[in-house]
Parts: structure tokens; sequence; C-alpha cells
């Protein structure tokens, strides 16, 4: 299964069209694939930052807990395409969604993980949710890091889903303003060896 953005991205760009803005509803069914894990949509504003509370949405995205900052284009470095989600917007926050997926096989995830390098503390924690339960611990130093240099690194880890849908959910675990920053995060099928 690849990353695909093709029909929310349609739909997005005809809300953006009529002048719709930042939290658009996510349907209460899950996504036929997942989608949008660079948070391209909807746009945030250019050098600028769109903060996000619990139960809004950024696309295909739900803020479960806390508040998110979606990053614009230009702000800091992206890991892919032009914006990004840093998990702290002033308290410790969490996105999810969920996609359709096949009980009893494998897929991998890989995240592009940095932090918010404007304030402390220096080492940003937080975690990876697989249907509400904890699946991944992350941290990232962001000492000598700037908005010019966020110094991205690449996590992966595979699952085994359980039902014909899956959440996939990035918590942080720090308090304040400056969290975590979570960018290219990808979901695909692992290969089957045997059937």
């Amino acid at each position: 299964m690849v990353v695909s953005r093709s029909l929310t991205a349609a739909a997005t760009a005809a809300l953006l069209a009529a002048g719709t803005v930042v939290a658009l509803a996510t349907p209460a069914s899950a996504v036929s694939r997942f989608d949008d894990g660079s948070f391209e949509y909807p746009a945030a504003p250019a050098n600028a930052f769109t903060t996000v509370g619990a139960g809004q949405s950024i696309g295909p995205w739900k803020v479960t807990a806390g508040a998110v900052d979606l990053i614009g284009a230009g702000f800091w470095q992206a890991a892919e395409g032009e914006q990004s989600v840093d998990l702290n917007a002033g308290q410790a926050g969490a996105v999810a969604q969920t996609f359709t997926t096949t009980a009893g096989r494998q897929y991998t995830v890989s995240y592009a993980l940095a932090a918010n390098p404007e304030g402390g503390p220096a080492v940003k924690t937080g975690r990876v949710l697989v249907d509400g339960q904890n699946f991944q611990d992350f941290s990232f130093d962001s000492t000598g890091r700037t908005r010019a240099a966020m110094g991205y690194v690449t996590r992966q880890f595979t699952f085994v889903a359980n039902g014909p849908t899956t959440t996939l959910g990035f918590a942080s675990t720090v308090g304040g303003a400056y969290g975590p920053v979570v960018d290219d995060v990808r979901v695909d099928e692992a290969c089957c060896c045997s059937r």
C-alpha cells in the first residue's frame, strides 16, 4: 500500500478555493488507505503555523489530545513537501489517522522525526500508538538544530493489523510549547512471504 493524496487532495483544493481554512471534517469511517503523511493539506499560512486543538482535523488526521501546530511552508525545513507538525502547541498534543487494513497482514510504518529548535527542553520525547497502544517511544535532541537545518532522522517499525481498520497515532510526552516534529509518515503493506 502506497501513500496517496489523490482523493482527499482534490476535495481539499475545492474547499480551499471556496475559502475554507484549517479545520476540515474527518469522515466517521476510515479512509480507504493511509493518506497525507506529510501534512500538506490544508495549507497553513506561509512562514507561519496554525494551532489545531483536540477534536479538530488536519486533513485525514484528527487531533486526539491537547493541541498541535501545523507548520506552514517556509517556517522551517520540512522533511518532505512543504509542511510538518509540531506535536506541542503550548501543551503536549497527539494526532491520529484511521485507515483500512487487512487483519493478519503486516504493515511497515516509517516517519521523519525532528524537534522544534526554538526552545527547551533540548530533548523532545513522544510515542507512536497503534490502535491506542504504545508501540514505539522516540526522542530527538534539538541541540544545535535550526529552522534551516532541522536534522530529521527516519524511524521505522512493523505491526500486524488486528482488524479491518487500524489507527496510527503520534503523541508528545514533553510539556511546553516546543515539541517533537513529525513529517513524511508512510505506511506500506509488507511483502507476504507465504500464503
